[in-house]
């Protein structure tokens, strides 16, 4: 708590304030407030359409607002990680060559980020073959080149089993330790992302709530959007005395702590 009492006292990285998008006359975003201090993670969770990707988008500043303010430091380096990649089947394109495709990436550059996020043995296959847990730690030493100050995370374990979803929220905790960078991640995955994350944003075209995951768990509008059972969730830990594969196969002997949830409902 006091880690996260400190964080609270610095600059944000980013601020938003009361911004809104409309396309076409329909509102998707309203009257959005929303900021990310260094070593802090917010997950933006709600339902499908509820704007979230469009929140991001305005973030990274692909879209501007029909109204409201857009803050970010000044030469602020993000990091982004996609949702997903499709890559032509018939282009032949390494993972090291993908990797280089940023402007200034070494060779050794690019095999240090692969050896960070656990996926140096794929530096030589062809981005088309990998499995979708190795593709996302391939999105995020991608992400990771750009020496972020704040990396953005759109659905980071999209199509990853539940073994590797919990070893990349364990990997971007880690990642967020190391270099004190802010994260801004949008999931679905409330059971997993709600021990890993310091501030949850519910939004739902709007903030319905926002806080710690404890206090927002609790929150009738997190309790109308997630279901009846959410007050059940609680947060737990605890201990592997193994570790998961890219591909979810069980390494012996590696001992990890996880976040959690259980429904005692």
């Amino acid at each position: 708590m006091r880690e996260l009492q400190g964080r609270l006292m610095t600059s944000p990285l980013i601020r938003l304030e009361q911004v809104s998008v409309t396309f076409a006359g329909q509102s998707t975003l309203e009257r959005i407030d929303l900021q990310v201090r260094p070593g802090e993670i917010v997950t933006l969770i709600g339902p499908n359409g509820a704007g979230k990707t469009t929140l991001v988008r305005a973030v990274l500043g692909l879209l501007q607002p029909t109204s409201g303010v857009v803050w970010r430091q000044p030469r602020l380096r993000i990091g982004y990680m996609p949702q997903k990649l499709v890559v032509e089947a018939t282009l032949p394109l390494s993972v090291l060559r993908f990797l280089r495709l940023l402007p200034g990436v070494s060779r050794s550059k690019a095999e240090a980020a692969l050896e960070e996020v656990g996926a140096a043995q794929v530096i030589h296959k062809p981005v088309q073959t990998i499995s979708g847990g190795e593709m996302q730690r391939v999105l995020l030493a991608r992400a990771l080149l750009r020496e972020p100050q704040l990396l953005v995370l759109d659905e980071p374990v999209q199509g990853v089993d539940v073994a590797g979803q919990s070893e990349l929220y364990g990997l971007i905790t880690r990642l967020r330790d190391r270099y004190g960078c802010g994260v801004l991640m949008v999931s679905h995955d409330l059971h997993l992302v709600m021990s890993t994350t310091d501030q949850v944003v519910c939004l739902n075209h709007h903030v319905c709530c926002s806080g710690h995951p404890e206090q927002v768990s609790g929150d009738p509008a997190f309790i109308e959007l997630f279901g009846e059972h959410a007050p059940g969730l609680a947060i737990y830990h605890h201990h592997h005395d193994h570790a998961h594969t890219l591909h979810g196969d069980v390494v012996a002997g590696q001992a990890h702590q996880h976040g959690a949830h259980c429904n005692h409902g």
